[in-house]
């Protein structure tokens, strides 16, 4: 059963205009800023969602003329972007945007941002408002910040905002989170910091709360009482592709779990929140997270699973092994796959298990959570094979394909009883249409407008390091052996299998 397009939602109040501001990108010619905060920006102008007092000052190495940035625009970003292209506003656009070279640990650079920002301040009338996106390398996060506090860029007061986006990976364990914390929360206070993860930026994701929350039906039975398991799947069919000396020294636990992984997890599990205010939400995503049973090291053995991808076949062609991709060692130990057991000790989810899997070059991209329901008594079903009587599962796709699925079982027509499974399928590309999106446009809003829901607030990413760091202590004691372990175009090791199939359960598998 497909959804079928309605039109416009019949109650959809009006979105406060923003106010102005000059976001400045730090790391403006690198691939984040080119392929997504660039055009996120044009798409949200499209959208007539920017403020009309609005700038762009964009911050890198090169030392080139304005007008060779704006150039760098016309040739390398306005390709990227997707949909009809909307002339008038991708000028304005450019027309807004600026450059001011230099290295992010030389204090001359600031001095001279500092310069063009209230040049431009005053051009464009914004009031003072400055977002900073760290677009760079992780080791520049706190350098920038404690540079922009010395060049007097980063106190706010009343009249004025100043906020500092931060991108992932956001320490490399919990000990080096909680310096990074430390360094930046000596400068800035907790509210001016936004710890940004794109994949909340996906419309599916932001749904969880009004789909949990919001419909009488589901929130009664989300819980150990009628849930058997929940499966939160985050596969790419990609391998590290030019990213392998940042692959290397990050592999899919830390690249994944601490951020995307456990942001997914809190959202499905946690309890309804006071409010949607950002600090009511997240309250709820935190005790989540600090609800994580601790994995013990023989837990880990048992509960935790990794992989590294050997050479394959995907889509017919041949690709090949991990090590062999470039900047990768040729006896590599990186993990390009994990899968996890954990159990959140609530009385909600109470022994429910939660298995958490990732990895490159699975055999297909595919973003997921599934709530896999009891099954219910079989005394009516005596005459129907048990494999017939399939469970009720909820499926909720936060890409390529943005959407969600309920599975439940009819009788197929005839004298007999046979059980057929029937789907119910809502796409957001069917009920609402389709706009461009690269992921940032909310995320990027949000920030110009102050709404912290969406980010990750310092107890949180603790929290999150701190299920992740016993896997980490007894990966690093016990190196892996036998990789790579699964070829490219599977679904990763047999291990990872085998830790649902001794549970008696299997994991769902792309577009199953």
């Amino acid at each position: 059963m497909a959804s079928k397009r309605r039109g416009k939602p019949a109650s959809e109040p009006a979105e406060a205009p923003l106010g102005p501001c000059i976001v400045v990108i730090f790391g403006v010619s690198g691939d984040l800023a080119k392929r997504k905060l660039l055009p996120a920006l044009y798409n949200l102008a499209a959208q007539r969602r920017l403020p009309q007092k609005f700038a762009v000052i964009g911050i890198a190495r090169r030392d080139i003329p304005e007008e060779t940035f704006r150039n760098y625009l016309r040739k390398e970003v306005r390709p990227l972007l997707s949909g009809r292209i909307d002339e008038a506003v991708w000028k304005d656009l450019v027309r807004r945007c600026f450059f001011v070279p230099g290295d992010f640990d030389d204090s001359h650079t600031y001095v001279r941002l500092r310069e063009r920002l209230g040049k431009l301040d005053r051009q464009f009338e914004t009031g003072g408002n400055v977002v900073f996106y760290l677009a760079t390398a992780s080791e520049y996060f706190a350098p920038v910040v404690e540079h922009c506090e010395k060049a007097g860029l980063s106190k706010e007061k009343e009249a004025f905002f100043r906020r500092f986006v931060v991108e992932k990976p956001f320490g490399r364990d919990l000990e080096s989170a909680r310096a990074l914390n430390h360094r930046l929360r000596r400068v800035l206070r907790e509210r001016q910091i936004y710890r940004i993860d794109h994949y909340l930026g996906k419309e599916t994701v932001q749904n969880l709360l009004v789909f949990r929350f919001g419909n009488g039906i589901f929130e009664p039975i989300w819980n150990r009482r009628y849930v058997d398991h929940v499966q939160i799947t985050v596969a790419e069919d990609l391998g590290v592709e030019q990213r392998g000396g940042y692959y290397e020294d990050s592999g899919a636990l830390r690249d994944m779990i601490p951020n995307h992984m456990c942001q997914l997890l809190s959202l499905t599990a946690m309890e309804p929140p006071i409010s949607f205010q950002a600090d009511a939400v997240r309250d709820e995503q935190s005790k989540v997270l600090r609800a994580v049973a601790p994995l013990t090291p023989e837990s880990v053995l048992e509960r935790c699973v990794r992989g590294q991808y050997g050479a394959g076949v995907l889509d017919r062609k041949k690709v090949p092994g991990y090590r062999s991709e470039p900047r990768v060692a040729p006896k590599s130990s990186t993990e390009t796959f994990v899968a996890l057991k954990l159990f959140v000790d609530s009385w909600r989810w109470a022994d429910v298990p939660f298995y958490l899997r990732t990895g490159k070059r699975l055999p297909c991209r595919a973003t997921e959570i599934v709530i896999q329901f009891k099954r219910v008594p079989l005394m009516l079903f005596r005459q129907v094979p048990v494999e017939h009587v399939s469970r009720n599962q909820l499926v909720i796709r936060i890409q390529p394909d943005e959407g969600i699925a309920l599975s439940f079982q009819a009788k197929v027509p005839g004298t007999s009883v046979r059980i057929g499974s029937v789907d119910m399928n809502f796409r957001y590309h069917d009920y609402f249409g389709e706009r461009p999106a690269t992921g940032y446009e909310r995320l990027l809003h949000d920030c110009m407008s102050g709404d912290a829901t969406l980010f990750q607030r310092e107890d949180m990413l603790e929290a999150a390091w701190s299920v992740v760091a016993p896997i980490q202590e007894v990966w690093k004691a016990l190196p892996a052996r036998g990789f790579p372990n699964y070829a490219a175009g599977t679904w990763g090791p047999k291990e990872a299998e085998s830790m649902m199939t001794q549970d008696g359960r299997r994991w769902r598998g792309c577009g199953a």
